[in-house]
This record gives structure tokens, sequence and C-alpha cells, in this order.
């Protein structure tokens, strides 16, 4: 266990290179940091970081930058989350208030997240495994051709044409409609097969493959829609940190481009807790000078999806966690209000 003036020594040496860029030498965090002992001392101290891997000597220069170890136990132990100002908190809402639709509200986040934390932001779309029906509508296009809509509690609605074995009055299509919503509406994606398989059953033996057509396509539409989809944004921002990136920023382009690479670093959308993924801790050889910082969003109590942002592990890790929790709240509050 490394004593609480070493610990301090730690922060100030993670701050000034987040700050200046440039290795921090024991001269300027005496100066800079009111640590309350001489520098001989802070040399001292930074000998025993260095011989504990959580400092390293990047070159011959006399100064001393953060290892992934050091930037570990800095988020573990030393680095609050940020909050937002009150003009900040004021922006992101207005800006994502005028969002007119799912789509629009992962774009604006995409976007606003980019913004706020001059990193790459990655926004993964609501995944439906995890949602539920707020309503089915039926509507009438012709005798024998309906239009299925399906609403998610996320506020996603898709829209599927229906071409039926034979006509169907506007009495059944109202009693259809009462039923399905009576079973589904507020159930899980997952759970909807078996709360409708006995449906046609309470029809008419005249209108069950009429019935039986339109429960095959609100499957078929449940199924479809539990494919992981996310939304990248900021790419341009990793330029600005071209040295920090050891030998080219190649491999970190590359492995943004690979959705599956992304949904793995984002990690289980079920699990709403901010995670800090810091350079070698990330399983993607292309991302091990990179951090990850990811946290889950949703309109209830539960995470349906999340939200993250990736930049060097030279990062600013106070502000961005900060930023990433008050953009996950203001979207989960958007998804609950639509």
């Amino acid at each position: 266990m490394l004593s609480e003036r070493r610990l301090e020594v730690l922060r100030a040496i993670v701050q000034d290179y987040v700050g200046t860029e440039e290795p921090v030498g024991s001269k300027a965090l005496t100066e800079r940091h009111n640590l309350k002992v001489s520098p001989a001392t802070v040399r001292n101290d930074m000998a025993v970081l260095e011989d504990e891997g959580f400092i390293a000597q990047p070159h011959t220069s006399a100064g001393r930058i953060p290892t992934d170890k050091g930037y570990r136990l800095f988020v573990d132990k030393l680095a609050g989350v940020k909050p937002l100002s009150s003009p900040e908190r004021r922006a992101i809402q207005n800006f994502l208030d005028g969002a007119v639709d799912l789509d629009d509200v992962v774009g604006r986040t995409v976007r606003l997240l980019a913004q706020l934390t001059r990193q790459v932001a990655v926004v993964q779309y609501p995944s439906l495994t995890r949602s539920t029906v707020r309503h089915v509508e039926l509507l009438a296009l012709a005798p024998a051709r309906l239009m299925l809509v399906l609403i998610t509690d996320t506020g996603r609605v898709e829209q599927r044409v229906i071409d039926c074995p034979s006509p169907i009055g506007e009495t059944v299509l109202a009693d259809l409609r009462a039923r399905l919503n009576s079973r589904v509406v507020s159930q899980r994606f997952t759970e909807v097969p078996s709360l409708v398989q006995d449906l046609p059953e309470a029809f008419d033996t005249d209108d069950r493959g009429t019935i039986s057509t339109v429960l095959a396509t609100l499957l078929e539409t449940l199924a479809e829609e539990t494919e992981e989809r996310l939304m990248i944004g900021g790419t341009a921002n990793l330029t600005r940190f071209g040295h920090d990136f050891p030998l080219t920023i190649r491999p970190v382009l590359e492995a943004l481009e690979e959705q599956v690479v992304l949904l793995k670093l984002l990690g289980e959308a079920g699990d709403s807790d901010m995670t800090v993924r810091i350079g070698h801790e990330n399983a993607h050889e292309g991302l091990s000078s990179t951090s990850v910082v990811s946290v889950g969003y949703g309109s209830g109590d539960e995470a349906v999806a999340k939200l993250g942002v990736v930049g060097p592990t030279r990062m600013d890790y106070p502000g961005t966690m900060g930023a990433v929790r008050a953009v996950a709240r203001y979207v989960g509050q958007i998804l609950a209000e639509s």
C-alpha cells in the first residue's frame, strides 16, 4: 500500500501530465502543488512510485509519466467524478430536448459527447432484447392488407405491411388489437412469443390464418430488431493526440471501425455502472494505447444500452467521467418521457 503522501504525489503527476503533455519532474511538482515536503523527498517518493510500476521515465528526460497502472490507481482511488457546471448542464438539456426521434437522440448524443470530452464518442442504440413493448397498432390499408406498428418503451417505432391470406373485418381487427396489447404491453421482447402462441385459438377457424400471419410478422420484427447497432462520432478528435499513440494512430482507427470490437469495449448493456478501461486492460491490441469510459443509460432503473468515449490514456478522467455520466442521465430522461 502506498502512503497518503505518495498517493498525493501520484495525483499531482497525473494532473500535471494530463494538463501539460510534458513528463513531470520533482522540482515542477513542488512548485506547482502544495505537497509540504522538499523536492528531495518528492524525488524519493517518485523513485518508489517508479519501482512499483505506477510511473515511468519515457526517455532520457528528467521527468516521469503515469503508466496504465498509475492511471488505474488514480481512477480507483484519487479521481472524483467532476460535476458539470450549470451552464453545461443547461446546454446538454437544450441540445437533447430538440431531438425528434430515436435516431436524432442517438445522433445528437454522439455529437454532444464528442464536443464535451473532445474524444471519440460511441453510443449504442437501445437494445430491443432488453426493451419492452409499449403498444402494438394494427391499421387496415385494404381488406386483406394491414400495417403493423410496434412501439417500444425506448421510443423506437417499427412499421411492417402485412398481406393477409384472406380479408379481415374491422370487428375482428379491433378484437385482435385489444387481445394482442392486453398480452404484450410492458412485456420484454424475449417473452412475447410464449405469450401470443395460443392467440389464434381465440378466433374463428376462418380468421386463424390471418391471425397467424399477423403474429408471425410481429415475431419477425422483434427478432430483426435485436441486432445491436451503434453510432460513432468525433474520430477526428484523435488527430489532436497524435503523440499520445506510440507508433501511429492507424490501429486505433481500424479498431474503431469494427462494430463487434466497440460493442465489447462498451461492455454488457444491462450493466449501468460506470466502467473505465485503461490501456492494456482493453483486450483489442489496436486499443492498448487508449482508455474507454462507458456507462449504461435507460428509461428506468435498468440500462438498455451503453454510451461512452474512447481517447488516449492521457485523459482528463474526472471531467470525462462527469460528462459521460451527465449525458447518460439526460438521455435516460428523454427516453422515459418519449
